[in-house]
């Protein structure tokens, strides 16, 4: 019998878009011989839908990366219907990007309801979704990381002329600011003067109250996927502008996504070594994720970041990667399952033994 898989997606992070994109195709791959897959919208308002809901969303005929999960409903604890739909699943794939579905809160609320899930559990996903948080532990654990500095909005707002000539003083220009929980480079900006980081930080803080203040590394970007710290081949993202933001990621087809990239083969070892070294200081266990370098000049590999729920649109690097290695989308997401529940099962064991 086929495993009732629910997909949850959307949510109320500024990757809302995406995140339908990237179930939709998950929604059409999912091998329809193992799974029964139960689609779950969540608004940007983070009231979730009913299946047939959800299916009725997703049937309009919204252009790529504006479909949007709408509806005016009652809170999630309110809607017996899904509650009904939530209690029938074997296993969720989350797929909600951002807050409330990256950062481990979706992974808690899962962990209490006893359903299998893929992908990170809680810790990972806080410390990963965070990265003040990621790049510090990922220092500790021997890798090379950009110079930063973190800044709360509020700290900012009472001493910002104090903050501004830390930042010139320890990151220098020019310099990326970033929501320290952003995703998509939603929110990401170059600032060349005070005058540029001043706004930089003030878009920042409208993603997130925390924000990075990073040194710009000059050199190639490349990614690796890790699944249960294995790593995939790695690919090289060449963006046509400055950096590689949201509209060159999914609203034009400027950037140009290499896969595997060209790199000698010592380099591309050495990328995927450091990916799995970073997936496992974060403890990524039986999850997964996209780990993003840089390569310099000189050969120096800088983590940029580690995501635990990429994306999975058609043109994501994260299936593309697997799919280098041989592994097939819909044999993917039947992998990332497994592991989830590998893991309910790991964890049934070892509450039966206390």
């Amino acid at each position: 019998m086929a495993l009732r898989l629910g997909v949850v997606f959307g949510g109320r992070s500024v990757e809302h878009e995406v995140s339908v994109v990237s179930a939709m195709s998950v929604l059409r791959e999912a091998d329809p011989a193992r799974f029964d897959v139960v689609p779950f919208g969540v608004t940007r308002a983070g009231r979730w839908l009913t299946p047939d809901e959800t299916r009725a969303q997703l049937a309009r005929g919204d252009a790529p990366y504006e479909k949007r999960m709408e509806g005016d409903v009652p809170p999630l604890l309110a809607r017996d219907a899904v509650l009904h739909e939530v209690r029938s699943l074997d296993a969720v794939f989350p797929l909600v990007h951002g807050h409330f579905g990256e950062d481990g809160t979706m992974q808690g609320m899962l962990e209490m309801w006893e359903l299998p899930y893929a992908g990170c559990a809680v810790a990972a996903s806080a410390i990963a979704m965070d990265k003040s948080l990621q790049k510090q532990i990922c220092e500790w654990a021997g890798l090379k990381v950009a110079r930063s500095m973190t800044v709360r909005a509020a700290d900012w707002r009472a001493e910002g002329e104090r903050i501004a000539r830390c930042a010139e003083s320890m990151v220098g220009y020019p310099a990326f600011v970033k929501p320290a929980t952003g995703g998509s480079s939603v929110g990401v900006s170059v600032a060349r003067s005070r005058e540029d980081l001043v706004e930089a930080l003030e878009a920042a803080f409208r993603i997130d109250g925390k924000a990075l203040i990073e040194e710009r590394i000059e050199g190639r970007e490349v990614e690796c996927g890790v699944i249960a710290s294995a790593a995939s081949p790695v690919g090289e993202v060449i963006p046509a502008g400055e950096f590689y933001d949201y509209r060159a990621k999914y609203l034009e087809d400027s950037a140009r996504l290499v896969a595997p990239a060209d790199l000698p083969a010592d380099v591309a070892d050495a990328v995927r070594e450091r990916a799995v070294a970073a997936f496992d200081a974060v403890d990524g266990g039986r999850g997964f994720a996209r780990i993003d370098f840089f390569v310099t000049p000189d050969g120096e590999i800088v983590l940029n970041e580690i995501n635990t729920i990429p994306g999975f649109t058609p043109i994501s690097m994260f299936p593309r990667l697997w799919g280098l290695a041989g592994v097939s989308y819909p044999d993917l997401i039947t992998r990332l399952v497994d592991l989830g529940l590998e893991r309910a099962q790991e964890r049934r064991a070892r509450d039966a033994g206390r």
